[in-house]
């Protein structure tokens, strides 16, 4: 199964994109098979950075199921023979403005590619789209400039992605769809005491999640005069949202990077020596570790998972002693009961208070 990593920004104009490439494409150069897929629903791009002007299949053709799998969608891209393209869309508003069934049939997809890492460039902002594409992934990565204005913007959007995040836990649960579907939610712990009121294994289950949500901050067109406070903002997410951040990475500020994009080419292969370059190299390298703990974890779930399946195969070869007619039978083994985890979390979810907004821009 393939690692998903959500590449996503609380605002349009960071760069995410040309991250998102250079990482797909650095990734590739070391040896992983990588598909890179441009989820900027409206506002697709990717493709030109590659000079796939015309790409003969796009995610239209898989949304209006003109092709029935994701992975047919997957172009090769001459650049590199381990890197394939999923093309974005946005030909029509409809398309921009995709209904859930279509959005929930594409994130199952993903699923099934083929592939090691899939690098999911996901569209800026905190629609409802965006924030379910970040939360899919394996690997959370969020793209900012040192600019007040976008470490807010960056702020509202994790927040509202884990105020998403904690709620699906809650809906997944069927008997608590009612009652918080139709909600509005301010904060994490609005949600938390709401419904832990009445679900308290919920609440516990929500909260494990919210503590494995960490998403990785990359810092892109960085420079000596203007920096991030990465403490601080660690610290007021912690404090308001319950999560916390890691930086993964930060990249200069340098001409190299729109000179090729103007060759159709991304910075690490048109100036492989650019400080640019150096950068999202750099970044690879840290997210190639991310995506080797993800992969350990999962191997180690799996192992437990295939344990305890043995465990109780062989439970069930020792055979108990008849009971007397009298008594009922009962099953040795409880049969779980399990509820869709799939749900049309409530909307809207508004934004942060006003408080925290002013506290970053003077941190800024």
């Amino acid at each position: 199964m393939a690692t998903l990593i959500s590449v996503a920004s609380g605002k349009g104009g960071v760069g995410k994109s040309v991250v998102s490439a250079n990482l797909a494409l650095a990734l590739a150069k070391n040896g992983r098979q990588v598909i890179l897929a441009d989820l900027d629903v409206g506002g697709a791009d990717a493709h030109i950075m590659f000079g796939e002007l015309n790409p003969p299949v796009t995610l239209t053709d898989f949304l209006n199921k003109r092709v029935n799998r994701l992975e047919e969608v997957a172009i090769p891209i001459t650049l590199h023979p381990n890197l394939r393209l999923i093309p974005g869309t946005g030909d029509t508003l409809a398309t921009a403005n995709m209904a859930y069934a279509r959005k929930k049939r594409l994130m199952k997809q993903f699923q099934e590619l083929t592939a090691d890492v899939v690098v999911i460039d996901i569209g800026a902002g905190t629609s409802y789209h965006a924030l379910d594409f970040f939360l899919m992934g394996d690997i959370h990565l969020a793209v900012a400039t040192p600019e007040p204005t976008s470490v807010l913007d960056l702020y509202r959007f994790i927040k509202l992605a884990a105020i998403r995040r904690v709620l699906s836990c809650f809906l997944a649960r069927s008997q608590m769809s009612d009652i918080l579907s139709n909600r509005d939610f301010h904060s994490v712990e609005e949600v938390m005491t709401v419904a832990g009121a009445t679900d308290t294994a919920g609440r516990d289950a929500a909260a494990a999640v919210l503590q494995s949500f960490r998403p990785g901050l990359i810092i892109n067109r960085g420079s000596d005069s203007s920096r991030v406070n990465v403490l601080y903002l660690r610290k007021i997410l912690h404090q308001y949202v319950g999560g916390d951040l890691m930086l993964v990475g930060e990249v200069p500020e340098d001409p190299s990077v729109p000179q090729a994009i103007r060759k159709f080419l991304p910075v690490i292969e048109a100036a492989p020596t650019s400080l640019a370059a150096k950068g999202l190299l750099t970044l690879a390298t840290a997210v190639e570790q991310l995506i080797a703990a993800h992969v350990g974890r999962t191997n180690e779930e799996m192992k437990q998972l295939k344990e305890t399946k043995t465990a109780i195969v062989f439970s069930k070869t020792e055979v108990p002693p008849l009971p007397p007619a009298s008594t009922p039978v009962q099953s040795e083994v409880p049969i779980a009961s399990y509820a869709s985890t799939t749900h049309n979390i409530a909307e809207p979810i508004r934004q942060i208070d006003g408080k925290v907004s002013s506290q970053i821009e003077r941190a800024g």
